[in-house]
């Protein structure tokens, strides 16, 4: 087990949410609402630009990261690593993390920076890179690495299917190197990179830059190229938990608490009965922050902590897959 301690988490959602009737008037679209509600478990949202707020990745991320250093009791100088974990940066280049660093820490510090971009794994994959990091270089006393995610401002005008599931918000733990009860565990990292041509972002880059020719076609922004299959994390998650538990060298009972990728409420009940353990083991926060992508991990487990559900000791396993196909996950006690 690594000596690294979640000390302190924060949150931050753009504006007053907009449940589904006011998305429907506001991104001019129709839509099964009793559905999305029903199956997804959404019912409420923020996004920015609906609501006429001029924020984008860096400050939702900035944000999360105020908070969650306020929670820590640290000063914004004390951190010596900045993590940014999202597949929808503020600029192709610099990372998103080197404009958060600036913005905290106000100029130049011996602090270091990088973004992790693997789709909506990216928080899981970034929390086992900051744990192992800090464990070899005792120079890092404390990181912060956040989760966050800004894909409504790649949605274009009239898709039903981005508005009604993805929105903006953003998560952020402070991790301390400390000797004692708490630690990170272990990881385990899936990757398929033969479906990188179901969903994602596709023109912005050196393949295809943003041309009027793009624009005309509508080739910009959020692009559903396949339909992913309907039983995929029904049938990756249990999969992965059961690796990682092997990794770990522990059992599934030793659990205390699963957090998922808060995409669709029923596909993480399937999973719980899967894996043959009660729904009060795990909570939804899709319900109230639609998906979030990157961040949707550590926004739930910061409810979890806030709302009395995880509590210091308990063993904690965290999955989140994404576009590509990527899939990360970890285990810590808390």
């Amino acid at each position: 087990m690594l000596p690294i301690k979640i000390i302190g988490t924060g949150v931050y959602a753009p504006g007053e949410p907009i449940d589904n009737i006011e998305l429907k008037r506001l991104a001019n679209i129709e839509f099964e609402h009793e559905k999305t509600e029903a199956k997804l478990g959404i019912y409420t949202r923020h996004i920015a630009h609906l609501r006429g707020i001029n924020e984008t990745t860096a400050d939702f991320a900035t944000k999360a990261a105020e908070n969650a250093i306020t929670d820590s009791g640290l000063s914004p100088s004390d951190i010596g690593l900045f993590i940014v974990a999202t597949d929808t940066p503020e600029f192709i280049t610099p990372a998103t993390s080197i404009l958060v660093q600036g913005r905290i820490q106000k100029g130049e510090t011996w602090a270091s920076t990088f973004d992790v971009s693997a789709s909506c794994a990216s928080f899981a994959i970034a929390l086992d890179n900051a744990a192992r990091i800090m464990a070899t270089d005792e120079s890092i006393e404390y990181a912060v690495v956040i989760g966050v995610y800004n894909m409504p401002a790649f949605i274009r005008p009239g898709d039903a299917f981005g508005y009604t599931i993805f929105a903006d918000g953003a998560g952020a733990f402070v991790l301390q190197r400390v000797n004692g009860s708490s630690g990170y565990i272990a990881g385990q990292l899936l990757t398929d990179g033969t479906q990188w041509d179901y969903v994602g972002v596709y023109a912005g880059g050196s393949k295809n830059p943003i041309t009027s020719k793009v624009i005309k076609e509508e080739k910009w922004g959020l692009l559903n190229l396949q339909r992913l299959p309907g039983d995929r994390n029904v049938r990756l998650w249990p999969m992965v938990v059961e690796k990682l538990l092997a990794k770990a060298n522990r059992k599934i009972e030793e659990v205390d608490h699963f957090i998922f990728t808060q995409i669709n409420r029923s596909v993480i009940m399937d999973v719980m009965a899967e894996l043959n353990q009660p729904e009060s083991k795990t909570n939804f926060v899709m319900d109230r922050y639609g998906y979030t992508g990157s961040g949707c991990l550590p926004m739930a487990f910061h409810h979890a902590v806030k709302e009395g559900k995880v509590k210091r000791g308990d063993r904690v396993i965290m999955v989140a897959s994404g576009a590509g196909l990527a899939v990360g996950s970890n285990i810590f006690l808390y």
